[in-house]
């Protein structure tokens, strides 16, 4: 009798724990769909919301990508103007750089109106931090200005070869822009200098002129034939496709050094063949004098010593 006592509690208590569980899958999965239906619900409501976010990107995204077809054509339109007009190729670089800033600037302002930004509140932030804003934006403010100052005094143009004094950076203007002008070097380096930097310090313009002086210096040994010496540099001077005729051409005795005699000859040439001519000019000097027997003569010191010490 206590045998089948104890199996009937064991079958009670077995199906109270199988009930339980299934309440309680019942409530995980009745909050389960609850969850689900105020998702669904959400995502319904939202619809609306996120179509008009998605129409109001998809407009963005048109205006800028037409806005930008329209700046091209803006700049394509001023360019050929500025063309045409004969203006400085640095006043087009510059008037271009600065037409694409402020234009783009533009068109992102109204893209920002588009997305409900209020004009005004941004316009006000604007000018009420244009005090940090220049502050922070001093060095910039002044390679602008100096910009501006190149173009109106023209120090350079483009296409000139200058030599910025303080840092030594030289080469050919190739791009004179908002903020930096960019030089092209002879071994095709890029060298960007601020244009403040440009307009507060010295530079020398190597081609402003048409025409450049060509100064070579030959050292002979003073046991050489003076007079032949430098009839024959100034023959060579003569004689060079590139050497100016109707400018004066000189040969003379520049300095009467330690080692040597230190012949001095000036000639003019065309500002672009200034380099390849004096490169021409030395070489055949050296191989005309080689060939004459006059002595090009090293550094000597001559020591002379006193007898029976």
């Amino acid at each position: 009798m206590l045998i089948l006592t104890t199996a009937n509690d064991a079958s009670t208590t077995a199906g109270e724990v199988a009930a339980s569980t299934a309440e309680e899958v019942a409530e995980v999965t009745q909050d389960t769909v609850e969850e689900v239906s105020r998702f669904a619900q959400y995502i319904q409501d939202s619809i609306p919301k996120l179509a008009a976010f998605g129409v109001k990107v998809f407009i963005a995204l048109a205006i800028f990508f037409v806005g930008r077809i329209v700046i091209r054509w803006i700049q394509k339109l001023v360019r050929r103007s500025l063309e045409r007009s004969g203006a400085d190729k640095g006043v087009q670089q510059f008037v271009d750089s600065f037409l694409k800033f402020g234009l783009y600037f533009l068109l992102i302002f109204s893209i920002a109106a588009k997305f409900g930004v209020d004009t005004a509140s941004v316009a006000a932030l604007i000018a009420s931090g244009g005090v940090a804003i220049g502050l922070a934006l001093q060095g910039s403010l002044s390679n602008f200005a100096g910009g501006v100052l190149i173009l109106i005094l023209k120090p350079f143009e483009v296409g000139d070869y200058i030599i910025e004094d303080t840092n030594k950076n030289e080469g050919t203007v190739k791009e004179i822009q908002i903020f930096y002008t960019k030089l092209s070097t002879i071994d095709n380096k890029t060298i960007v200098i601020p244009n403040g930097m440009l307009t507060n310090s010295s530079l020398t313009n190597v081609t402003a002129k048409d025409e450049r002086r060509l100064d070579l210096r030959v050292s002979i040994s003073y046991q050489a034939d003076l007079r032949r010496a430098k009839a024959l540099v100034e023959e060579l001077l003569t004689r060079d496709e590139c050497v100016m005729k109707d400018e004066e051409i000189n040969v003379f005795v520049d300095e009467l050094a330690d080692s040597a005699v230190i012949l001095g000859a000036r000639a003019w040439v065309k500002s672009e063949d200034f380099w390849p001519t004096r490169w021409r000019l030395l070489e055949r000097i050296k191989l005309t004098l080689d060939e004459q027997g006059i002595e090009i003569p090293y550094p000597q010191l001559t020591v002379h010593m006193e007898g029976g010490r």
